[in-house]
């Protein structure tokens, strides 16, 4: 028997949240975590284009952060379903240990003195435009807790992670020898 990838059940522009109940596939619960998916999918793009190991390793568990974030947001009544979100925990160390990769980047960087436009390398400008993409995934969440109950590491999470994926793409250019525009 073959697997179908297709289901059908999301021809009627509704889709199934973790742990049950349908909504419109237009919900903010689903943009949040769509957005959140989108920016996993962009630091995958980053990872892949010129690939530099040290950065790269730095990217790796993000990518299994935001799966966790993913099915945060995906989850209802989180509560519910506390042991099959086990694995989807986030904690204060992981922030600061993105704060601790966020000043080792700017360590080996020269400070900044004006604006700088995105680009440079493939995998500086791969990583810009997953910093753009975290901005949008951290306004829908931010959207998502007017109407309900989010944590509130979510959004600490992605806004710490899109200054890291800026001081990533500086330190990309700078690895390869590449300049930054100012503007």
């Amino acid at each position: 028997m073959v697997l179908r990838i297709y289901t059908r059940t999301g021809d009627d522009g509704q889709t199934a949240l973790f742990g049950g109940g349908r909504v419109s596939k237009d919900d903010a619960r689903v943009s949040a975590y769509g957005d959140v998916d989108e920016l996993n999918a962009a630091i995958g793009v980053a990872r892949a284009a010129d690939p530099m190991p040290r950065i790269d390793e730095v990217l790796a568990p993000i990518q299994r952060d935001l799966f966790a974030i993913g099915a945060l947001l995906a989850t209802p009544h989180p509560e519910e379903h506390a042991k099959q979100l086990q694995k989807a925990s986030l904690t204060d160390e992981r922030i600061s240990q993105l704060e601790q990769a966020i000043d080792d980047c700017q360590a080996e960087l020269e400070p900044l003195k004006s604006f700088i436009l995105p680009g440079g390398t493939a995998k500086a400008s791969a990583l810009h435009v997953a910093r753009t993409v975290c901005r949008r995934a951290e306004r829908s969440v931010v959207r998502l807790r007017h109407d309900t109950e989010v944590p509130a590491i979510l959004v600490s999470y992605l806004n710490r992670l899109s200054d890291l994926l800026f001081v990533l793409s500086r330190v990309a250019n700078r690895r390869s020898g590449a300049g930054e525009v100012t503007w």
